[in-house]
């Protein structure tokens, strides 16, 4: 789908392969900027889901019938391809959750209830989505242990030098995010983990924001654990997956009770089973497991370095014409950026830009992005979000940059 040069990539060919790129809204075509709450969806991920529950539909690992065989192959053979996607070690360490939260959730419990007591501390950024932050919080509350935070420059960069003072003999675990949803700002996570394993502290890394958009390779990275979601990937809602480095994952008490996570129960003792199964407990969502699955394929085809390649150019684009506009300024300016542009403009709420926008078919996304306590850091209500995928193009840029002159014309 991509052309010799990586900057031109056959976008028509792209976009029609994406049905709802294809409808119009109010009357106008759909130009759609919020691909960081979620993306939309390739034909092949649609007909994988579909092909599913026509050809194979089964409950897995527990039947001896045709079907049931069949669908735990499809679901087991996503789970060797999501191990090659991030180079996991082996695929025991791939365990399949509804998303992110809840990877970090069950990181956040079980790890919390083995090895966090009184006094011990929890490392996160400013810039943390809610996902990776109220977690951690809460199981400091409960263990009695301090949640501290490592601030951000003005550019929304993570302050290095902060970080590293605030790294002690308390802490115990670093969560921190690869991107920033709200601001782009992608962080130095191989350089954060390096400094942490100095001090035997293992790191989390929230992955929801660059996945389908930069190769990640965990053991590169030499990440404790790495969080992903497939709907940010082209693929379904409701499935994602958490790596964990096996040793944690052996280490780490089970999260939920219940179906394949269980090897045998008697009622004065039960034993769980093996890695990955220890950590999915009740049936999982097949169907969109083999769906996610298509999404890794249809990433992989169309090439990473491609994706972001061309990603980086529309940001570069977008961030050019934006700052044309007298009184709009980006909030989120780092060099080392993902395809995120979060703005404001003078006396005008981003909600009441959000509105006129969308009435010309244009999505984007306004408010506080789940990052509230960044929001504060910038003494602001919210900002507007354009983030950009491999389907948009300038043309769509310069619509959204029409569309917010006509705001200022109405509001400001």
């Amino acid at each position: 789908m991509y052309k010799k040069n990586p900057l031109t990539p056959d976008i028509e060919k792209i976009r029609s392969n994406f049905p709802i790129l294809q409808r119009q809204v109010y009357g106008k075509p759909l130009v759609y900027f919020d691909n960081a709450a979620t993306t939309q969806k390739p034909k092949e991920v649609i007909e994988a889901i579909v092909k599913y529950y026509e050809t194979e539909n089964a409950n897995v690992h527990r039947g001896v019938h045709y079907l049931s065989q069949q669908a735990t192959r499809s679901f087991e053979k996503v789970r060797e391809k999501t191990a090659r996607f991030v180079n996991a070690g082996s695929n025991c360490e791939i365990i399949f959750t509804r998303g992110t939260t809840e990877a970090i959730n069950l990181v956040a419990s079980s790890f919390g209830k083995k090895f966090l007591n009184k006094g011990d501390e929890i490392l996160v950024s400013e810039m943390e989505h809610h996902s990776n932050l109220v977690p951690w919080q809460n199981i400091c509350e409960e263990k009695q242990a301090k949640l501290r935070v490592i601030p951000i420059t003005d550019a929304g960069e993570l302050d290095m030098q902060a970080f590293e003072r605030l790294l002690t003999q308390k802490t115990r675990l670093v969560a921190i995010a690869h991107v920033s949803n709200t601001l782009g700002t992608i962080n130095p996570v191989k350089e954060i983990v390096a400094k942490c394993h100095l001090q035997n502290i293992p790191v989390l890394v929230d992955g929801a924001q660059a996945v389908a958009h930069m190769k990640v390779d965990v053991q590169d990275l030499d990440c404790d654990f790495y969080t992903l979601s497939g709907h940010k990937m082209y693929g379904p809602m409701g499935i994602g997956c958490l790596y964990g480095k096996e040793k944690w994952l052996n280490a780490l008490p089970p999260y939920q009770f219940g179906g394949e996570m269980i090897q045998t129960v008697t009622f004065d003792k039960t034993t769980y089973n093996e890695l990955p199964y220890k950590f999915e407990a009740g049936t999982p969502n097949v169907a969109d497991t083999v769906g996610f699955g298509a999404a890794i394929d249809y990433l992989t085809e169309t090439g990473l370095e491609n994706i972001g390649a061309y990603e980086n150019e529309l940001l570069r684009y977008a961030t050019e014409k934006l700052l044309q506009i007298i009184g709009l300024k980006i909030i989120g300016t780092s060099n080392h950026k993902a395809a995120v542009i979060s703005f404001v403009m003078d006396k005008i709420h981003p909600y009441d830009a959000g509105m006129i926008l969308d009435r010309m078919g244009i999505a984007v996304r306004t408010g506080h992005h789940c990052t509230q306590p960044l929001m504060d850091r910038f003494e602001i209500p919210g900002t507007i979000r354009a983030s950009f995928s491999l389907y948009n193009t300038k043309e769509e840029i310069d619509c959204l940059v029409e569309g917010v002159q006509k705001v200022k014309e109405m509001l400001g």
